[in-house]
């Protein structure tokens, strides 16, 4: 097992259910020396203090509470790794009548609350030497579909947002990592109609946390992200991983070096 979690603080919002609860259980098992549960109620962190001791703090955290999050900010000055594993998932088709709704509550938290993290915690991440910030995306991040299409332009969205923000963040150290799972047994992966064929809940938080210990961007979770990588994956190397100084010269006919000069 990778030890880059050993002695580390984290804060990993939604850490009360679903895939931020594993984590949260994960990195205890790895030896981090804190984890800040970055709740909208505290006491539902109580189970896991009873479980895990004082290495385990409860912090209120609302996606849809600006200040919430920059109070936690203030509170968890000493973070290492921030996780934003919290979201909402509203099930709408584009066609119908409230999509217009769902769309606009899935943007607050999944895309506006994911900048309300950055801008608190990137300032905190870079006093303490940089760290990692982790954005819990999907592979619908990627590919929509029709029946939940409200949800997949919101983590399309997010996905923007988290590859502006590696290249903003890297200018102070700051990694940033954007995990994709795919469809994973958690009560959001129930409501959404996944059967046994989703990837259990351990299997995905494991694989999050590795990805810290190695230098991609991208973390494609269980068997269908993994399949919709392998097609991706050229345009990855050549677009999201590219120079983009380079693709506009090429595509413009620009010659890099009178350019420069210029």
């Amino acid at each position: 097992m990778p030890d880059n979690i050993r002695n580390q603080t984290l804060l990993i919002t939604g850490a009360n259910r679903g895939i931020g609860k594993e984590i949260l259980d994960q990195v205890i098992r790895r030896d981090a020396k804190k984890v800040y549960a970055a709740v909208r109620d505290p006491r539902s962190v109580a189970p896991l203090i009873a479980q895990h001791g004082e290495r385990v703090v409860a912090v209120r955290v609302d996606l849809n509470d600006p200040n919430s999050i920059i109070e936690a900010a203030g509170v968890a000055k000493d973070v290492d790794i921030v996780i934003n594993s919290a979201g909402i998932m509203k099930m709408k088709s584009a066609l119908e009548p409230d999509a217009i709704d769902a769309l606009q509550a899935e943007i607050e938290i999944n895309v506006y609350g994911l900048m309300r993290v950055a801008q608190a915690f990137a300032p905190v991440l870079n006093q303490n030497g940089g760290g990692v910030f982790v954005q819990l995306n999907s592979v619908a991040s990627v590919k929509a579909s029709a029946n939940f299409a409200t949800y997949c332009a919101s983590k399309a969205a997010s996905y923007s947002i988290t590859q502006g923000l590696r290249d903003l963040l890297s200018r102070q150290g700051t990694r940033v990592i954007s995990a994709h799972p795919g469809p994973t047994q958690t009560d959001m992966g129930a409501s959404a109609g996944f059967g046994d064929f989703a990837t259990p809940v351990s299997q995905v938080a494991d694989a999050i946390l590795d990805a810290i210990d190695g230098e991609a961007f991208h973390a494609w979770v269980g068997p269908l992200a993994q399949m919709v990588s392998r097609s991706y994956q050229a345009f990855v190397d050549n677009v999201i991983d590219g120079d983009m100084q380079a693709i506009r010269a090429q595509a413009f006919g620009i010659d890099e070096q009178q350019n420069v000069s210029n």
